[in-house]
């Protein structure tokens, strides 16, 4: 009477697996877009360079989109 119960639960038990490796899988297949949706959206940078004047300028390797529109600045060099 005991060996049906403990095939039964055997199989119980790989169904019960097969079940958790997939949605594993699922999670795991929705954390990497996930994340590679962060790194597109975190702007990179190139290493600074350091100007004979002393100036550090950090150049932005995405360029942005409005790139050609100048930028507006008040007398005290605020950007709006």
């Amino acid at each position: 009477m005991a060996a049906p119960i403990a095939v039964a639960s055997a199989d119980s038990l790989q169904d019960n697996t097969a079940e958790a490796e997939q949605l594993a899988n699922e999670a795991l297949a929705k954390m990497m877009k996930a994340l590679d949706l962060l790194i597109m959206t975190v702007p990179r940078y190139a290493a600074p360079e350091v100007l004979p004047n002393g100036d550090i300028i950090i150049r932005r390797l995405d360029p942005l989109e409005n790139e050609d529109e100048p930028i507006e600045t008040h007398g005290d060099g605020i950007e709006t």
